[in-house]
């Protein structure tokens, strides 16, 4: 029955940028501050004949992001008031930007922008079990990017798969940690049902979606309910939701208000800005980093498998590690490389409880080492899983000295080798007799037992070798 609808998705992203200061004020921008009411003053406060002062960093941010996303950067800007009251806005009013933002156009995903601008976030209401609310103003007054896409996604994945690429772009501009469980990146999905291939659905509004999964469960739950709707024979009310993640449902918050309910109008108390006379676009252009998209076409080409490129690309601190650990390597030992880091120690990290930071990961040179052992057949697999855990602790380790001292450094002595092959076969008539008879694959038992024989440390691929010459005789 879905199949007999077009479904329509346009997001509007919010992302709180990584500035040392609010927006308006030189109040610190600490979206880890626990304490309420910190990083407060009269500017952000709103106290009478306070006056603002745009945060000139915020702007280049703004224009970094529109530069990563090939969109048109804005000659001229200015700020606007948007009326509404609520406990959170101290001033009764938001500064944000209306006719003139400092960003059109673009795309993320062969998704299409139409617009990046800059605001100032909210203060933090918190309601408790007393009925009281209480608000916590340390966020007010934040740098807030909103970046608004055409509607042109059509699944709840597609949705997904942009809001992913633009964290991934905020983070590798440095523009936004954009950590969605902190709150520093918000969704809110703009939806609509229809019939009709050539014409939009009411659109409904599903508010601060502060997840992934969120984003996709929200956006599946509210396709279903217009579905349902319809089919009925009733109509869907153009209206702002929420999502109850312990529900798993939306609900109605209010009414959809248009942009004229906000009475927006230019702030007389903020300048009017020319910004190719304090910003220098092309500079900005050349300065831009590797961006995910450029990356993952550059990985694709040596042959690393897509969803391991997927791993590694999505943090800056793990991409730019990699090309540390890679640089001016061969192919094969990319390759290697690329399945220890985005298996081995992405899940030693993942069960220690650690993030994925420059002081976390070990150093880079030594992971090198580990890999080149690797592919020069020195040390064994199992024998280079043992030794990453101590490079994880010990940033200073010597891998080869510490693979020496445990007895990892892997065996070539083919006489060696053959001693504890006799061993083995010896130990084990039954099985050998079962291979003779031509059950092949009791091969790689005796290469287990060899393996194991040697304490890990002969190479597998030898014993093989060494095991099959030995079984024809």
């Amino acid at each position: 029955m879905s199949n007999e609808y077009l479904t329509t998705i346009g997001l509007e992203v919010h992302a709180e940028l990584h500035t040392n200061s609010k927006m308006w004020c030189g109040c610190k921008n600490d979206p880890y501050e626990k304490r309420p009411n910190q990083n407060v003053c009269e500017i952000c406060m709103a106290h009478p004949g306070t006056l603002p002062v745009p945060n000139k960093e915020a702007i280049k941010k703004v224009i970094t992001v529109g530069c990563a996303t090939n969109s048109k950067i804005a000659d001229f800007t200015e700020f606007d008031r948007k009326n509404y009251f609520y406990p959170d806005i101290p001033k009764g009013y938001q500064i944000t930007q209306y006719k003139f933002p400092i960003v059109s156009g673009g795309s993320i995903n062969d998704v299409e922008l139409t617009r990046i601008h800059l605001e100032e976030d909210t203060a933090k209401s918190s309601h408790d079990n007393e009925g009281y609310t209480l608000v916590d103003y340390n966020r007010a007054g934040v740098p807030l990017m909103e970046l608004v896409t055409e509607p042109v996604i059509h699944s709840a994945e597609q949705a997904v798969d942009f809001a992913r690429e633009l964290q991934r772009i905020l983070r590798y501009v440095g523009a936004s940690e954009a950590n969605m469980e902190m709150g520093q990146m918000r969704v809110e999905a703009n939806i609509s049902v229809s019939k009709d291939k050539n014409k939009f659905g009411t659109k409904v509004e599903v508010k601060n979606l502060n997840s992934f999964r969120s984003v996709l469960e929200a956006i599946d739950f509210e396709i279903k309910r217009h579905i349902e709707l319809l089919e009925k024979g009733e109509s869907v009310i153009q209206e702002t939701r929420g999502w109850d993640e312990n529900k798993q449902i939306t609900f109605s918050q209010r009414k959809k208000e248009n942009a004229h309910d906000y009475r927006y109008f230019p702030d007389p108390d903020l300048p009017k800005l020319y910004l190719n006379e304090l910003f220098d676009v092309n500079e900005i252009k050349k300065s831009l980093p590797e961006l995910p998209k450029e990356k993952r076409e550059r990985l694709s080409k040596i042959g690393i498998k897509n969803e391991i490129i997927e791993i590694l690309i999505d943090n800056p601190n793990l991409a730019n590690y990699f090309d540390s650990v890679i640089s001016e390597k061969e192919a094969t030992f990319i390759q290697l490389s690329a399945n220890y880091l985005a298996s081995d120690i992405i899940g030693l990290l993942k069960k220690d409880g650690k993030e994925i930071e420059e002081k976390t990961l070990p150093k880079s040179s030594s992971f090198r080492t580990l890999i080149e052992m690797i592919q020069a057949n020195e040390l064994s697999s199992r024998g280079a899983k043992d030794i990453l855990p101590e490079m994880l602790s010990n940033k200073n380790i010597d891998v080869i000295k510490f693979a020496e001292e445990k007895g990892y450094i892997q065996k070539n002595d083919v006489k060696a080798l053959k001693k504890i092959i006799d061993e083995v076969l010896t130990e084990n008539p039954a099985q050998v007799a079962d291979y003779k008879s031509g059950k092949e694959a009791m091969l790689m038992f005796f290469v287990g037992a060899c393996m194991k024989k040697s304490k890990g440390s002969g190479n597998p691929q030898l014993f093989q070798e060494l095991l099959k010459e030995e079984l024809k005789k």
